[in-house]
């Protein structure tokens, strides 16, 4: 076993299962041309062994967030959702109030895990994102800020390491075909 984090390892003799994941920009102001945290997020995804099942972009509006959001995880092509943008304080950022009233179960973790990473890189400016993750409708969504920094601290340190069927001493992926169980 190689070490990855601590509290972790990657376990090399276990298959890696890819995982079909979806990227959503959240924002007023960039476009496919100017969205680099969304690319970079995306090259992230691919760089790991996953497939970026989708990509897009939306203005920061609760009702086309969700319905993007609604889509994918209805599709049943996708496995996770992973967002960037919209997690901060002003008015205009809206994905937290998009998002989680359609948390079927909240990841209260993400949130708390996160926050130490981001702290270890911005300080106390931590405390500007609301970033959050959960589940919907049996896909896992996870809302990034949409800083580079944020984006990479997120995918790399928290995200990744979890969406890797080879990390233990368990991961998400191994848990994907239980989410709907009654």
């Amino acid at each position: 076993m190689n070490a990855l984090l601590p509290g972790g390892r990657i376990d090399e003799s276990r298959p890696f299962k890819p995982v079909r994941i979806a990227v959503l920009t959240v924002s007023d102001t960039r476009d496919e041309a100017t969205d680099t945290s969304g690319k970079l997020l995306g090259e992230r995804v691919t760089g790991a062994g996953h497939e970026l099942a989708e990509r897009a972009i939306v203005r920061d509006d609760i009702t086309l967030i969700r319905e993007q959001v609604k889509a994918w995880a209805a599709s049943r092509t996708i496995d996770a959702i992973v967002t960037t943008g919209g997690t901060g304080i002003t008015g205009r950022d809206v994905t937290v109030e998009a998002i989680r009233p359609l948390f079927d179960k909240e990841l209260d973790g993400f949130s708390v895990v996160f926050h130490l990473v981001s702290y270890q890189s911005v300080g106390l400016s931590t405390l500007q994102s609301r970033a959050c993750a959960g589940i919907v409708d049996g896909v896992f969504v996870f809302c990034l800020p949409g800083s580079n920094g944020a984006v990479k601290d997120g995918w790399d340190k928290v995200i990744a390491p979890q969406l890797d069927s080879r990390h233990g001493p368990c991961n998400m992926v191994e848990l994907m075909p239980r989410l709907l169980e009654e």
